[in-house]
């Protein structure tokens, strides 16, 4: 199998993984508050990713991968986990899809600036085009009166995810897929466990199995093994390239949504998912 092809299987990997993120973050806040989840799925994930290097003896990044590292740790160890969680208390997991349809487009933005490059005018039009079927579908739902604050924090989480990703992948080309993921989650511990001490659950036993299943799922595949394939995806075959396969992931994760929680997915999510789709697949041709 080539590079390429190699880029395009861990891609898909990492997005299928990636899908059952949202549904699970909306079953672990059913139990855990979104500032712990936070916390305690980014320590776990870093206790493991720690063994990891250790077992294996890697390296310890050079001074100047240290800043990338920050900004990969607040992007995908705190930013969008914590901004998604806050968002899923309050809207379901598929309207939450709506916006991860949005993510291929934050990443190849990110990516572009990251490398310096000038995008077409035709780029920003489907840019546009889809960032307007999101808002348009925000401002005309029956069970909300403008953009609610759980849609607020879903852009926010976009937005940190989208950085995350792009910085991530520039740095997994000299560091490696995996162990970006690894040193940023071991940057962001102490405040990690900061946040596990402050927001630490009065009542452990009352919180429902379902919510530790969730906390199980976005520590160890969300926030770990999932990144594995993903950074390595996009570093073997590039960001823009690789970056498609994310326009299946809101599909995925509605399906998803449907069957774990038995949420409703309405005709209106699945058209506005399509159509974000084909102007964030515009977009990354004129990138």
């Amino acid at each position: 199998m080539n590079r390429i092809n190699t880029g395009w299987l861990n891609g898909l990997i990492g997005v299928a993984i990636f899908a059952g993120s949202m549904p699970a973050t909306r079953l672990a806040v059913q139990g855990f508050s979104p500032v712990f989840l936070t916390g305690a799925r980014a320590s776990i994930a870093a206790v493991l990713g720690l063994m990891l290097l250790m077992l294996l003896k890697q390296p310890r990044p050079a001074r100047s991968q240290i800043r990338p590292l920050i900004i990969v740790a607040l992007g995908v160890v705190a930013g969008f986990p914590l901004f998604s969680a806050l968002a899923l208390q309050s809207i379901t997991s598929a309207r939450s899809l709506i916006f991860v349809a949005l993510l291929p487009l934050a990443t190849a933005v990110f990516a572009v600036l990251r490398a310096k490059e000038l995008p077409s005018p035709k780029f920003w039009l489907f840019s546009l085009m889809g960032s307007g079927f999101v808002v348009f579908f925000m401002l005309n739902q029956s069970d909300t009166q403008g953009i609610s604050s759980g849609d607020a924090y879903m852009i926010a989480a976009v937005i940190a995810c989208g950085l995350g990703y792009a910085e991530g992948a520039v740095l997994s080309r000299s560091l490696g897929g995996w162990q970006v993921i690894c040193w940023a989650l071991i940057i962001a511990l102490p405040f990690m466990l900061i946040l596990n001490c402050i927001y630490w659950p009065a009542q452990l036993d009352s919180i429902p199995s379902a919510a530790y299943l969730g906390l199980f799922y976005v520590s160890v595949f969300s926030m770990l093994i999932g990144f594995f394939f993903w950074y390595k995806g996009l570093a073997l075959g590039g960001i823009a390239r690789i970056g498609q396969i994310q326009l299946i992931q809101p599909f995925l994760g509605l399906i998803f949504s449907a069957m774990l929680l038995s949420e409703r997915i309405s005709l209106s999510m699945i058209l506005v998912s399509l159509a974000v789709a084909c102007c964030v697949a515009m977009a990354k041709k004129y990138a």
